[in-house]
Parts: C-alpha cells; sequence; structure tokens
C-alpha cells in the first residue's frame, strides 16, 4: 500500500507496509512488480529534490552573459535617482559605459568574486544642472565593487544599502524607427569629445519617403535621403538664408557638416547617432 507524505510543502508518494502477503509473480521470470513502483518513487522523489535545489534564481553573470546587451534602470532602493533620469549600463568586449543623464563613462571592467570591478573611467565634459552632475559622480562610485546578479533581463547590483535594478534595453525601451521620428539634436561629437547643444537652440531632422527634413537651429531645409541599415546617403541641403546669432550659427555649422554624402547611422532606444570622419550628431526621438 502507498500512502502520501509531505515533505517541504511537497507531496511524495511513499511505500508502507500493509501485512499482507505479496501475489505471486506470474509475469515473466526474473520481474517483480513492487520493483517497479519502488524505482518510480524514487525518480519522482529525486527529481522534486532537483527542483527544489536548482531554483531559476539570479546568478553573479560572466562577462560574455553581459556581451553586447544594455541595460536601463528600472527601480532603486536607498537612493533617489534625479526625477526623470535613467541609469543605462552597457557592456561590450569588456568595456563598461555608463550615463545616468548628463556624461558618459567608459571604461574596462571585470567581475570577481559576484563583485563588479571598474578600473579607472573616462568621462565626457558635457555641462549639466549640478544634481545631473552630482549623480554622474554618485553612480560612478557606486558600480565600483557592487555585488552585481543576473536573472533573465533583469540585472541588479548591490553595494551598502542601495539595490539598483536595470532591465535589457530591448525589453525596456525598444529601438524607435528611423523614418517617421522626429529626432531632436542632443550633442555634438568632435573626436572624443561631446559638446551640449546651447540653451535655446532646437536643430532637428524628419525622414519620410526618401526626404530629410531638417531644422538646422537657425535655417530649415531638405535633402534627398537614401538608406540601407547602416548608411543614409543625403544629396545638396537647400536651406533658408535667414542671419542668426552666434549659438545657431555654430550649431547650424555642425548639423550641415555632417549632414552630406554618406553618413554612418545606428539607433539605440530613443538615440540617433550619426557619424562622419571624427564628427556627429546624437539625436533624441521626440516624445
Amino acid at each position: 500500500m502507498r500512502r502520501a507524505s509531505r515533505h517541504r510543502g511537497q507531496v511524495i508518494p511513499v511505500l508502507t507496509w500493509s501485512g499482507r502477503r505479496p501475489r505471486r509473480n506470474h509475469g515473466p521470470p526474473n520481474t517483480v512488480p513492487g520493483a517497479v513502483r519502488i524505482t518510480a518513487s524514487f525518480v519522482l522523489l529525486a527529481a522534486m529534490f532537483f527542483v527544489g535545489c536548482s531554483g531559476g534564481g539570479a546568478a553573479s553573470p560572466s562577462p560574455a552573459s553581459l556581451d553586447g546587451r544594455t541595460f536601463l534602470s528600472t527601480n532603486v532602493q536607498g537612493h533617489d535617482l534625479v526625477p526623470g533620469s535613467t541609469v543605462r549600463m552597457r557592456f561590450q568586449d569588456g568595456q563598461l559605459g555608463i550615463s545616468a543623464g548628463c556624461n558618459q563613462m567608459s571604461g574596462k571592467y571585470t567581475i570577481v568574486d559576484g563583485r563588479l570591478t571598474t578600473g579607472q573611467m573616462a568621462m565626457t565634459e558635457m555641462a549639466c544642472d549640478e544634481p545631473r552632475m552630482a549623480q554622474d559622480t554618485w553612480v560612478g562610485a557606486f558600480v565600483g565593487g557592487a555585488a552585481v546578479t543576473l536573472a533573465g533581463d533583469t540585472l541588479t547590483l548591490k553595494n551598502g544599502d542601495v539595490t539598483l535594478t536595470l532591465t535589457d534595453r530591448e525589453v525596456a525601451d525598444p529601438d524607435r524607427p528611423l523614418e517617421g521620428t522626429r529626432w531632436v539634436l542632443d550633442g555634438i561629437v568632435s573626436g572624443d569629445a561631446v559638446s551640449s547643444v546651447p540653451a535655446g537652440v532646437t536643430a532637428a531632422l524628419t525622414i519620410s519617403n526618401g526626404q530629410m527634413q531638417v531644422a538646422t537651429g537657425c535655417n530649415t531645409g531638405n535633402a534627398t535621403v537614401e538608406m540601407t541599415d547602416t548608411i543614409l546617403t543625403i544629396g545638396p541641403l537647400g536651406l533658408t538664408k535667414k542671419a542668426c546669432g552666434p549659438a545657431e550659427t555654430s550649431v547650424q555649422q555642425a548639423v550641415t557638416s555632417v549632414l552630406s554624402g554618406k553618413v554612418g547611422y545606428s539607433i539605440e532606444a530613443d538615440i540617433l547617432t550619426l557619424t562622419t570622419g571624427r564628427a556627429g550628431l546624437t539625436l533624441r526621438a521626440a516624445s
């Protein structure tokens, strides 16, 4: 006879002795019917122990499991982020890139004994408001030495009393379409430096039906454009001829120097990056 026994909240069948003599075995020689049931019970018991001990919880990630992935902050406990800001972490070829709403940080990283270890981080020099610049300093100090775990699309960092939870960017913030999106200038790239757009100046572009509509921060115009997966081929840009102030003129020069001929592009979430040589533009999708 069999009855059910409970072990750690699960029902496990076990065998008990009923006091009756077993029936004579009329099956093939050397077979014992009870042995089949006993074997099945032990297999089931072993399987339940295996499942109980090998749950799919978070584990310390390897660099290979992070490579090529970007994570965005979705929750933080023990610290307040600047309202409207997001911590972004990008892992690529042993390099870690971080942004927290103002500047970009990058440098080598390793994971040792479940903790994220970073070397000296290079940082861009964009001028931002004081709270976001202070947040850059905070996140740079927080990630170094933080305990790190990965469970599917969720990356968790814990350092002291602060826990930062991030979600894979492709899940949290998918890429915007190149065509039909209004892309607003967010930064001007020159070599390794990225400059912010002067206050009060707005430059933007929209691509639709083989045409690029451009606002340079001063004048407006359009050009033809052909697209591949990584290259824009931009025809001559025709612009209005309005006179502008120094800030607007400097932005217009930066925009027009990039929007000519073959231009490399990439999109990550709501950021469009255009590059030609060592010059470039970063643009953000308008909400």
